[in-house]
C-alpha cells in the first residue's frame, strides 16, 4: 500500500498510466489498483474523474512551463528577445502540439478543463501583450490566441485518433498507425467513384507535420488580413512611389476595431 497518498501521487499515476491504457481506460479503480489502494481512497482527494482530468491538465501545463528554453510556457524568454506576435503563434503552438503529443489522448484530457490553479495566468498575460504591444485591442488579442490554441488543440485530437502511440512527430511511422485508417485500401475504396475525397486521405492522416504547419501559416496569414493594425501589415513601397492618402478623419472604427 502507498505509504502516504496524496494529490500529487494520484496524478502522477494517473498520467503514467494514461500512455499505457488511453484516456478511456484510465478509471479511478485502475489508478486504485496501481497504487495498491481501494477506489474509495482516492474520494478523498478527487470527487469524480473529471476532478482528476482537471489536475491531471493542470499538472500537464506545469511540466510545459518547466520545461525549459523550448518549452510552450517559456513565453518570458519570447518576451525578452522580442519575438513577433506571428512567431509567438507560430513557436507556441508548434511547442504546445509537441508536448500534447507526448501523453496519449493528452489533447483529450487537455481541452475543455478546468485549471485548478493560476499556472496558466503569467504565460497567457505575456502572449496577450505581445499582440497589444503589437497595436491590437485587447479583445483582439484574446480572439487570436484562442483561435490558433483551438486549432492546435483541435489538429493533436485528431492526430492522436491516428496514432494513439505517444511520442514526438518525427518518431512516427505508418507501423504505429491505427490500422483503420488503411490509406491503401482508403484509396481503393474511393478511388473510382470520389477521386478527391480518396486522394484527401494521404494528406489528412499521412502528411500531419505539413498539414499543421500549413494551418497555421493560414491561420497567421488571416489574422493579419482581417484583424490585425494597419501599422503591422501595410504593404511595402518601391523607392520613390507616392505614399497612400490618408482618409479624413471620420470617427469610424479601423480594421482592428480601436477607433
Amino acid at each position: 500500500m502507498a505509504s502516504r497518498l496524496d494529490r500529487k501521487l494520484v496524478v502522477d499515476t494517473a498520467l503514467r498510466l494514461l500512455n499505457e491504457v488511453g484516456l478511456d481506460g484510465l478509471t479511478l479503480r485502475r489508478i486504485a489498483k496501481e497504487l495498491n489502494v481501494q477506489a474509495p481512497a482516492l474520494y478523498w482527494h478527487f470527487k469524480n474523474k473529471q476532478a482528476l482530468l482537471d489536475e491531471m491538465a493542470t499538472e500537464m501545463l506545469r511540466r510545459m512551463i518547466a520545461d525549459g528554453p523550448d518549452g510552450p510556457g517559456d513565453a518570458a524568454k519570447a518576451e525578452a528577445l522580442g519575438m513577433s506576435w506571428q512567431d509567438m503563434v507560430t513557436g507556441v503552438c508548434s511547442a504546445l502540439r509537441r508536448e500534447l503529443l507526448g501523453y496519449r489522448d493528452g489533447a483529450k484530457v487537455f481541452s475543455g478543463t478546468r485549471m485548478t490553479d493560476d499556472s496558466a495566468a503569467q504565460p497567457l498575460e505575456i502572449f496577450l501583450g505581445r499582440f497589444v504591444d503589437a497595436g491590437f485591442t485587447p479583445d483582439d488579442a484574446v480572439r487570436c490566441w484562442w483561435t490558433a490554441y483551438n486549432f492546435t488543440i483541435g489538429q493533436v485530437i485528431e492526430e492522436q485518433s491516428v496514432y494513439p502511440v505517444p511520442g514526438a512527430p518525427e518518431q512516427r511511422s505508418a507501423a504505429v498507425r491505427d490500422p483503420a485508417y488503411d490509406l491503401t485500401d482508403r484509396e481503393r475504396r474511393l478511388g473510382a467513384d470520389y477521386p478527391l475525397a480518396a486522394r484527401a486521405g494521404r494528406e489528412l492522416f499521412d502528411e500531419m507535420d505539413r498539414g499543421f504547419e500549413a494551418g497555421l501559416r493560414v491561420i497567421v496569414a488571416g489574422i493579419e488580413a482581417t484583424m490585425a493594425p494597419r501599422k503591422a501589415t501595410a504593404p511595402r513601397r518601391e523607392a520613390g512611389a507616392e505614399p497612400p492618402r490618408r482618409a479624413a478623419a471620420s470617427g469610424r472604427p479601423t480594421a482592428s476595431g480601436t477607433g
